[in-house]
Parts: C-alpha cells; sequence; structure tokens
C-alpha cells in the first residue's frame, strides 16, 4: 500500500511540474492528463490479454505476426480488454518520429472507432495544447517501469487520485464538487449493494460505481454481471470523465446526460 501511495504522489508531482512550467491552468490540463492515464492503463490490458489469448491458439499460429493475423476484437473482448490498433498502443506513441499531440488524437480516435458503443466521443482529444516537449515527457511519465507490469486495480486508484488532485487544484466549476473516496466507500459499506440496479442520480466521476466493484469483489463477486450501473450527468465533461473512470476499471454503466431536478433517465 504504501508504495502505491508512493507512486500516485511521484507521479502527480512529476505531471504537476510540467503543467507548473506551462501555461496552462488545471481545467485545461485535466481532461487530457486523465486520458494519457487512460491509454496506459488499456496498453497493459492489451498487452496482458495478447499474452492469454496467444496460450490459446494453434501451436502453428503462435509465433510472431502469424499469431497476431487470427487475432481479433472478439478475443481481447473475452478478457475485458480493449483492442487496440498498432497506432493507439502506448509504445508506438512513445517511439514514433511524427507530431506527439497528432499521434494522441489519432490513436484517441482509433480506439473510439474500435469501441463505439462504449466510448465514442469520451475521450479527449485536445492534446494540441501542449508545446511538443511537454506532451513527450508526460508520456514518458506515464511510461515509468513501475506502471508497466501493475493491475488494473492499481490503474484505477491512480487515475481517482489524479481526479482528486485536480478537483483539489480547481478543475471544477459551476457548484460541482469530487466527493472523497473515504466518503463514498462509507456509503457503499452501508447501502451494501451485491445485487441488482446501483442507481448514482448525480454520479459526477463513477466514484459510486468504482466502490460499489471494489464492494463485491471483497465478496468474491464480479461487478459485471451482478450489478447494473445506471448514472446521471448534468454536464457533459463530467460524463465523460466517469465512462473513463469506468473503463479504467473494467466496468459498464448507463449514464444518461440530465439533470436530476428535473428529469429521471432511468425509470
Amino acid at each position: 500500500m504504501d508504495n502505491i501511495e508512493k507512486l500516485e504522489k511521484h507521479l502527480w508531482e512529476a505531471a504537476d511540474q510540467l503543467r507548473a512550467n506551462s501555461k496552462l491552468s488545471s481545467s485545461e490540463y485535466s481532461m487530457p492528463v486523465l486520458g494519457l492515464i487512460f491509454l496506459r492503463h488499456a496498453y497493459n490490458r492489451f498487452l496482458k490479454a495478447e499474452a492469454e489469448i496467444k496460450q490459446t491458439l494453434p501451436t502453428s499460429t503462435r509465433a510472431g505476426s502469424s499469431a497476431i493475423a487470427v487475432m481479433d476484437k472478439s478475443h481481447f473482448l473475452g478478457k475485458r480488454a480493449l483492442f487496440l490498433p498498432e497506432k493507439a498502443r502506448y509504445d508506438y506513441l512513445i517511439t514514433t518520429t511524427e507530431d506527439k499531440g497528432e499521434a494522441v488524437i489519432n490513436a484517441m480516435n482509433l480506439i473510439e472507432a474500435e469501441n463505439a458503443e462504449l466510448l465514442q466521443g469520451i475521450l479527449p482529444k485536445d492534446f494540441r495544447i501542449f508545446e511538443p516537449d511537454v506532451l513527450l515527457q508526460l508520456l514518458k511519465i506515464f511510461n515509468n517501469d513501475a506502471l508497466k507490469n501493475i493491475s488494473g486495480d492499481v490503474f484505477g486508484r491512480i487515475y481517482e487520485y489524479f481526479l482528486m488532485k485536480f478537483a483539489m487544484e480547481g478543475a471544477q466549476d459551476k457548484g460541482e464538487f469530487f466527493t472523497p473516496i473515504s466518503l463514498v466507500q462509507m456509503i457503499v459499506n452501508v447501502i451494501e449493494p451485491n445485487h441488482g440496479n446501483v442507481l448514482d442520480p448525480a454520479c459526477g466521476s463513477g466514484g459510486m460505481f468504482v466502490q460499489t466493484s471494489h464492494f463485491l469483489e471483497n465478496e468474491g463477486k464480479e461487478a459485471t454481471g451482478t450489478v447494473t450501473f445506471y448514472g446521471q450527468e448534468k454536464t457533459d465533461t463530467t460524463i465523460k470523465l466517469a465512462k473513463m473512470n469506468l473503463a479504467v476499471h473494467n466496468l459498464e454503466g448507463q449514464i444518461a446526460n440530465e439533470n436530476s431536478f428535473y428529469k429521471d433517465a432511468h425509470n
């Protein structure tokens, strides 16, 4: 636990130092940085799933490009991972000599196209705001050796840690606030959502759904197939944060763009 906390703090301090030396505000900086965390997580899961899939293929197709050729999106969905086209993979973004901003934007578009039902129009694409060297340094920060072999749950923690820090730095407005994770955990532990539908009519960045999944894991269950998540939020940006948060934690949910004071979108 201490090592994870140290890693979270190290990553935040490195990323925040870059922001402090740029002309960007915290609100401008937050979505693209969270998008890079999403990309790094998606690539980790892709590599893990790829290795597992190769073991299930016929012996004659396991080596090199022949194995890749017989893999398709369905193989990766079965492993609860996103299929990533070559130009959407983190190692390509690190090594490519093309403009980094354009390369990352293209990666986001490719991932959305491959996973339209889950992510269409959700991933950030405002990477042209960065100076080229700043974006390269950000990509390198999340290519840290310590991040290459960690689990999805740790990536989820890092994503939520950055959400919290951006909120504290002023990346919230119009009366919206980031509810501390400890408070959400307490609410979930009181409710004990171990079956059926889970509705959060002001779901924010999706913390209630994530903590419900952790609650179920502690009971030896998986959220998928056990509960169905429904949420509402009135701002498009917050919905994108929530859907990215769910994707980082390998969860799915129906989140409507509605003001809950006036409409119950899920009946």
